[in-house]
């Protein structure tokens, strides 16, 4: 009996001890917090310790890319009520360019787009006889591709408050073209990742995809048996379906979020990237990407940095089907190392280094996903669907 006894006492004697140990553990975190409420090391307060000792209320997570006047205004009020729906349009430009871009940027400004010129070839100075330039963002870097800029002064933390992000080049044709329509399209149908179709009697054409189907609104494939791509109705990913090219996307918010991130920082000619996006489509890419029909646009097919700045002639236009990657044409924002004139064969030693560049993506990203235990590829194993 007595020592049924004594381990009865012995054991609330233990849990006692035990309780008092973590009764005194919590006052002492409690009154540490009061003491020093900043110096919290809880992982779910690791976002905190990046801002120091500044009290919650303060704090301004997000910013956009909104020009502030430096003095009150008449029509503050109604510049800053007018903000419910803001998209953004980044373009780089070069002064030769200059009366298209011209005609491009009014478009977008008359539906409320917030507008950011990329200039590759310094000259800011030369665009303020224009209505509008004091009214964009202005972003100069010397022999700079579109990739090179979008990556470091798009973040998306400084674009999160923008709902779609264009991201387009400068030789764009936009007569038949509606921003506004454009938006409510790609709304309607759920687009994350999508791009305006090209008129294939004006338009320099890579892939047949981006050629625009008369009477549809959008397409997401393409069939295609005569291009070495052979693209069907069992064509699972890019380029025959889940894919835009890289002269005109338009990112939704959420999926610019991810392809920012897919944007390599020292990979400036972005070859590769468009095979990529789909990844970032939130969701089914077959469904989530698209090239819209109804508001179509002119590739022109100018070549700027490396290159020849003059629009292509008319025998060079029109209908290409150049799927195959060797067939493929250099891009037109392409940037050559070093600040001296550009010589007569820049070109090649652009298409050099661009495709070096693709191979050297493909290897990290197969890289990435072999050394990844963690990630599964959601496109490897999908069942095929039917879309058209």
């Amino acid at each position: 009996m007595k020592p049924k006894l004594f381990l009865s006492v012995f054991c609330v004697a233990m849990v006692f001890i035990f309780y008092r140990m973590q009764n005194f553990q919590h006052e002492e975190t409690m009154l540490d917090e009061r003491v020093h409420p900043f110096d919290s090391t809880m992982e779910s307060n690791e976002d905190d310790s990046k801002i120091g000792d500044l009290p919650r209320g303060i704090m301004q997570s997000q910013t956009d890319l909104e020009m502030r006047p430096l003095w009150f205004t008449k029509t503050l009020d109604k510049h800053e009520n007018n903000k419910e729906h803001k998209y953004l349009l980044a373009i780089p430009v070069g002064i030769k360019q200059k009366q298209s871009v011209d005609f491009l940027i009014k478009k977008f400004l008359s539906e409320n787009f917030t507008a950011i010129l990329f200039h590759y070839d310094g000259n800011v100075d030369g665009w303020n006889d224009l209505d509008w330039s004091k009214n964009v963002i202005h972003i100069s870097a010397f022999n700079q591709t579109k990739w090179w800029f979008a990556k470091r002064f798009l973040h998306p933390d400084i674009v999160s408050n923008y709902d779609y992000i264009f991201l387009w080049d400068e030789d764009l044709g936009v007569d038949n073209f509606n921003p506004s329509r454009y938006v409510k399209i790609i709304e309607s149908e759920g687009l994350e990742i999508s791009q305006p179709a090209l008129d294939p009697s004006l338009s320099e054409v890579h892939h047949r995809i981006t050629i625009r189907r008369k009477n549809r609104l959008v397409h997401r494939r393409v069939y295609d048996k005569q291009g070495s791509d052979n693209c069907s109705s069992s064509s699972e990913g890019p380029p025959c379906t889940g894919w835009v090219e890289g002269m005109a996307p338009v990112f939704s918010r959420s999926a610019w979020q991810c392809a920012w991130h897919l944007i390599q920082n020292d990979l400036i000619h972005g070859w590769g990237l468009d095979m990529k996006f789909g990844y970032c489509a939130q969701g089914n890419r077959k469904k989530k990407v698209g090239v819209v029909d109804s508001e179509f646009i002119v590739h022109k097919g100018v070549q700027t940095l490396g290159g020849s700045s003059e629009t292509k002639n008319q025998s060079s236009k029109g209908k290409r089907d150049n799927t195959s990657r060797k067939s493929k044409q250099v891009p037109h924002r392409l940037a050559v190392p070093g600040r001296g004139r550009i010589k007569s064969d820049a070109r090649v030693e652009v298409r050099r280094r661009a495709k070096f560049e693709q191979q050297r993506f493909k290897e990290r990203w197969d890289q990435a996903a072999r050394e990844d235990k963690v990630w599964v590829d959601p496109f490897k194993s999908r069942r095929k669907e039917h879309l058209d």
